[in-house]
């Protein structure tokens, strides 16, 4: 059957192999700067807060709020809030404040009208659909013969297209967002230019697990491919 192919391993591996890799880099990086206080001794709620308010967005405008769960940190644009886990919003360190900067960014996107991020926003409800449905059809698609079943895989191969299109729309929207929080961590005197080489190692771990999110969805629908061609 299709999906004890050997050659998916060869489309699925590399990947996810640097997925794991980018998952290590980050909880590494995040760990040791999360034990390096900030010279400014900002915390990270103060960091979002601080950039916010320099990018002219007001609490009322934007919040920032505690949630739980490690890393869970995150800009919610319909709701108008900025979410931080419990130890990026209290601890006064590195990580924590590049971390809290870097999700600044999103909202500092957001209100300049970013044209990727709101790509991103208006796909959010075909991805959870297409992630989900997609290699569901293209299963049965498989399983079926005759024009029913083309139909039904290529449609499955459509909608989980939409999942590898959303990954990468999300890179140059990630990407920036750690540019901007890079820039104004500096300028706003949140941390050193010494201390910018823990907030880089962060963010740039950060921003790998984004290419390899990327990299695995666009191999996925590859495979998928190259499964119809052989179909054919």
């Amino acid at each position: 059957m299709f999906y004890f192919d050997p050659l998916y391993f060869v489309f699925a591996l590399p990947p996810m192999l640097l997925g794991l890799w980018a998952q290590f880099r980050v909880k590494s990086a995040f760990k040791k700067y999360s034990q390096i206080r900030t010279q400014s001794g900002i915390n990270g709620a103060e960091a979002a807060r601080r950039i916010l308010d320099r990018g002219g967005i007001s609490s009322s405008q934007v919040k920032v709020e505690a949630t739980r769960g490690m890393l869970s940190d995150h800009y919610d644009p319909r709701h108008k809030a900025l979410r931080l886990s419990e130890d990026v919003y209290s601890l006064s360190s590195i990580a924590s404040v590049g971390v809290a900067a870097h999700e600044a960014g999103h909202a500092l996107q957001d209100k300049t009208g970013y044209a990727p991020l709101q790509i991103r926003s208006i796909m959010v409800p075909a991805v959870s659909i297409g992630s989900n449905v997609g290699p569901i059809l293209f299963m049965a698609g498989m399983f079926l013969a005759g024009t029913l079943g083309t139909t039904l895989a290529w449609a499955g191969i459509a909608l989980f297209g939409s999942t590898a299109l959303f990954a990468l729309v999300t890179l140059p929207v990630e990407f920036d967002a750690s540019r901007r929080a890079k820039e104004l961590l500096v300028s706003q005197g949140i941390v050193s230019r010494a201390e910018m080489q823990g907030v880089n190692a962060v963010l740039d771990a950060a921003a790998l697990t984004y290419v390899a999110a990327a990299a695995q969805a666009i191999m996925q629908l590859v495979y998928f491919l190259s499964i119809m061609n052989r179909r054919d």
